[in-house]
C-alpha cells in the first residue's frame, strides 16, 4: 500500500515554471488546474494582471504559467487625471482596452509605443480645428465717363453699382479647447463689385457745377466773343488787372471784358468756354463783346468769332 501511495503522489506531482513580470520562478503543485497551483504557491493574481494560460488551463509537468502584474498610471485626458492600473503592453493598447479613443490630430506625451511602468505619468492633449468664414461687404465704385460731345446739363446713370462679397476662411486650431494658432486658408471675392457709372456732358452749354446742377446768376446777356493767345508764352502773359493770363478748362480761365460793363475780378459762365474771371482788357473789346483767352495760337484760331451767351455768376 506505501508503495501505491507513493506511486500517486509521484505521479500527482507537477513542476512547473512561474515568470512573473519576466523572472521564473519553481513551483510544485500536486493540482490540475493554473489557479489551484497558484494558490497552493500562495502567487496572487490582481483583476487587472494578465495570465498565460488561463485559470482553468490544466496543467501539466514542466508547463510555464506567465504572470504580468499591472501597474498604476495616471492619465490625463479631457480634463479629468484618471487612475488606470494596468497589464498592457504599451499606452496604445491601454488606451484600446480602457476605451480612451485618438484622433489623428491628439497629442499624446509619452508616444502609444511607450511600455507602461509603475507611476507612469500620461497626457493626451485634444487637438481641434475649426474654421470660421466672414464675409465682408465690397462697396462699389462710382465712375463719372466724361463726354465732351454732350452738353454739361447731361448726366446720366448707365449702370447702377452692386456690393460685392469677399470671403475669409480662417482655420482655428485649439488644444484642450484653449486657441493655439490661427490661418487664413481661403480669401475670395465671392461676389464681384459692379461700378455705378456716370456719363457727364462737358461742353460748356450752362452753368453747372461738377455733378450738374444749374448754379445761380444774376443775369444773362448775348456777348461777341473773339479769341487770344498767349503772346508772351504759357504763364508768362499778364491781363491789364495784374493777374497772370491762364486757360483752365476744368476751373476759371481768364478773359477781357468792357471793364464799364463788367467789372474786374467778376465771376462769369461763356457759353462754348467754360468759367471765367473778368481780368483784362483791350482797345477792341467795348460793350458786349469779351475776348477769350487761349494758351496756343492755334486755339485762338480755331475759336474764331462767335456769338455766345453770357451769364455773370452770383
Amino acid at each position: 500500500m506505501l508503495i501505491v501511495a507513493i506511486t500517486l503522489v509521484y505521479i500527482k506531482r507537477k513542476p512547473i515554471t512561474v515568470v512573473i513580470d519576466g523572472k521564473p520562478m519553481k513551483i510544485i503543485s500536486y493540482k490540475n488546474t493554473v489557479k489551484e497551483a497558484l494558490d497552493q504557491n500562495n502567487i496572487s493574481v490582481g483583476p487587472k494582471d494578465k495570465i498565460k494560460p488561463a485559470f482553468a488551463y490544466k496543467i501539466s509537468k514542466n508547463d510555464t504559467v506567465e504572470i504580468k502584474r499591472a501597474v498604476n498610471t495616471k492619465v490625463s485626458v479631457d480634463g479629468k487625471n484618471l487612475n488606470i492600473l494596468s497589464a498592457e503592453k504599451n499606452i496604445d493598447a491601454m488606451l484600446k482596452a480602457e476605451g480612451i479613443t485618438l484622433k489623428t490630430e491628439d497629442k499624446i506625451s509619452p508616444a502609444l509605443e511607450s511600455k507602461l511602468s509603475e507611476g507612469m505619468k500620461i497626457e493626451i492633449i485634444r487637438v481641434d480645428a475649426r474654421s470660421f468664414i466672414d464675409t465682408l461687404i465690397l462697396d462699389f465704385k462710382t465712375v463719372v465717363k466724361k463726354d465732351q460731345s454732350l452738353p454739361n446739363t447731361h448726366r446720366k446713370t448707365i449702370q447702377t453699382g452692386q456690393k460685392g462679397e469677399r470671403q475669409i476662411t480662417t482655420t482655428v486650431i485649439y488644444e484642450n479647447n484653449k486657441e493655439v494658432s490661427r490661418k487664413v486658408v481661403k480669401d475670395e471675392i465671392t461676389k464681384k463689385t459692379i461700378d455705378t457709372i456716370i456719363v457727364q456732358g462737358t461742353y460748356p452749354l450752362m452753368p453747372v457745377s461738377s455733378d450738374g446742377q444749374p448754379l445761380g446768376y444774376s443775369r444773362v446777356f448775348t456777348a461777341r466773343a473773339t479769341a487770344y493767345s498767349a503772346i508772351h508764352g504759357i504763364g508768362k502773359t499778364y491781363t491789364a488787372s495784374g493777374r497772370k493770363a491762364v486757360r483752365d478748362p476744368n476751373g476759371y480761365s481768364t478773359i477781357a471784358v468792357d471793364p464799364s460793363v463788367i467789372p474786374f475780378g467778376t465771376r462769369l459762365f461763356v457759353e462754348g468756354y467754360g468759367f471765367a474771371i473778368a481780368a483784362d482788357s483791350g482797345t477792341g473789346v467795348l460793350g458786349n463783346t469779351i475776348d477769350v483767352f487761349f494758351d496756343t495760337y492755334q486755339e485762338s484760331c480755331n475759336w474764331a468769332v462767335k456769338s455766345v451767351k453770357v451769364y455773370i455768376l452770383k
